[in-house]
């Protein structure tokens, strides 16, 4: 499936388009909230592990619905080393599944998952994650690239 473009600033204020990333590999992750705990683990597990996933070809992306400006706070507070983007209007993450119906201690409400895909150099998904556990995912997407690009 090709994956939806998009055009979304980061916490620089710097617009990353997916077209930007044509014939790269990309790890596009959805997250719900900026600064808040499984979310502030899944990026420093990311920040950790970016030289070396970087050093592999490939590009972490990170969006959620937060502003540029709470980007910026959540990025500098934790050293974050990869783009955060800011689709405070939900259309990205709309279009990629990532917003819908979630249920956190009996109440159901709508909301970004925490959702992420894998995106291959010709611009197709090349596997979707719709579960993610924050504090493996980076190695488990390392894993999985690794059996990708070597098939």
């Amino acid at each position: 499936m090709k994956a939806p473009s998009f055009s979304l600033q980061d916490q620089d204020s710097t617009i990353h388009c997916l077209a930007d990333y044509a014939g790269k590999w990309v790890v596009l992750y959805f997250y719900p909230k900026d600064d808040t705990p499984g979310c502030t683990t899944e990026a420093c597990s990311f920040r950790d592990e970016y030289s070396y996933l970087k050093e592999k070809g490939l590009y972490i992306l990170g969006v959620s619905g937060d502003s540029v400006a709470s980007h910026k706070k959540f990025a500098d507070k934790y050293q974050l080393n990869f783009p955060l983007l800011a689709d405070e209007d939900k259309k990205v993450t709309t279009a990629y599944g990532a917003f819908g119906l979630k249920k956190f201690m009996g109440r159901e409400y709508q909301g970004i998952m925490r959702k992420t895909f894998l995106i291959d150099p010709a611009g197709q998904i090349a596997k979707e994650y719709p579960k993610v556990t924050p504090k493996e995912h980076a190695i488990q997407i390392l894993r999985d690239f690794e059996a990708l690009s070597a098939a």
